[in-house]
C-alpha cells in the first residue's frame, strides 16, 4: 500500500555529506521537501537538484528546508555536493531503508541495477504529516516543483 496524503511521514537517519546523522524528526516545526533521486552525477538528476539549488530562495521564503537523497554512498554524495555547489543536505540511503519506507525504489534500474531509488518528491509539513507525494516511474521525467511549491504556500 502506498503512502498516502494526510499520514504521519516515515521518520529516517541517514547521513549527510558531512557525516552527521540527519532525521526527518530534526526539522520538526518546519516544511521539508524530501526529493529522492536515483544516481548522482548522472544528467537529469544534476539538472534536477541544480533547479532546486538555483531557486532555493523560494523554498526557504516557504519555510521548507530541502533534502536529497539517494543510494550512493556518503562519500559520493559528498563530491557530488562539493562539484555543484549544493545549498542543502543530501543524505545517503546506502542501506535502502528510507527509500522502502517511501516505496520508492525500482525492482530493477538502467544496466541491471538492483535497488536504485526511484525519482520522488514528499512534502511533509511541520508537524511531520505528508502533505505531498510524487513517485515517477520514468527517472527521465523531474518532479512538478509548481505543485510542490503550491502545496508549500497552502500549508
Amino acid at each position: 500500500m502506498s503512502l498516502q496524503i494526510g499520514q504521519a511521514a516515515p521518520d529516517f537517519k541517514l547521513f549527510n555529506t558531512n557525516k552527521k546523522e540527519i532525521s526527518l524528526s530534526d526539522y520538526k516545526g518546519k516544511n521539508v521537501v524530501i526529493l529522492f533521486f536515483p544516481l548522482a552525477f548522472t544528467g537529469v538528476c544534476t539538472a534536477e537538484l541544480c533547479s532546486i539549488r538555483d531557486n532555493y530562495n523560494i523554498y526557504t521564503s516557504l519555510n521548507a528546508e530541502v533534502v536529497g537523497i539517494s543510494i550512493d554512498s556518503l562519500f559520493t554524495l559528498e563530491k557530488f555536493k562539493a562539484e555543484q555547489n549544493y545549498n542543502f543536505d543530501l543524505l545517503s540511503d546506502f542501506n535502502k531503508t528510507a527509500s522502502k519506507d517511501y516505496q520508492t525504489i525500482y525492482d530493477t534500474f538502467a544496466f541491471g541495477m538492483l535497488g536504485v531509488s526511484k525519482r520522488s518528491a514528499f512534502v511533509v509539513d511541520k508537524n511531520g504529516v505528508l502533505q505531498y507525494a510524487e513517485v515517477l516511474e520514468d527517472a527521465g521525467k523531474q518532479p512538478n516543483f509548481d505543485a510542490i511549491k503550491e502545496c508549500l504556500a497552502k500549508i
